[in-house]
């Protein structure tokens, strides 16, 4: 008998943005639409920086245009319910480590089709906006700041 594999509570989210201060969006498919930045939980086994840099090949294509790196900050979340079932019974926090991916400008994406229907390159502040989860529009804030400095 198979047992079901259940996700870590433990993810990533990666900011992909470039000099001139455009963000890079994702539109999500399931189990609803909206905005994200690229995200994804830890395999067995993988650290966070491992999972940056897959979640972001797998997610948009990118591996070595720009630079990836750790922004130094981790956010625990409840999980919301729509996603719950993906997790062991019992868990409902999740703990996201956010990463920031730079490029020079914008370059083309490849959407991974079955997860975000399309992509789009947008001001921070469209950006803020847009995004459905606290923790990204808090990632957003804190590289709007910093790069207002």
């Amino acid at each position: 008998m198979n047992r079901p594999t259940f996700r870590r509570p433990v993810s990533v989210l990666i900011v992909v943005y470039t000099d001139a201060g455009e963000v890079l969006l994702l539109r999500r498919s399931k189990p609803f639409d909206f905005w994200q930045s690229v995200t994804g939980s830890l395999d067995a086994g993988e650290k966070h920086a491992q999972a940056a840099a897959r979640e972001l090949r797998e997610e948009t294509g990118l591996s070595n245009e720009g630079e990836l790196r750790y922004s130094g900050v981790s956010r625990q979340f409840v999980i919301d319910p729509r996603w719950r079932h993906k997790y062991q019974p019992g868990i409902v926090e999740n703990v996201e480590f956010e990463w920031r991916y730079r490029l020079p400008g914008s370059v083309p994406i490849r959407v991974q089709g079955n997860e975000h229907s399309k992509f789009g390159w947008f001001s921070i502040d469209d950006a803020i906006d847009k995004v459905w989860s606290w923790t990204n529009r808090e990632a957003l804030r804190q590289l709007r700041l910093e790069l207002a400095s």
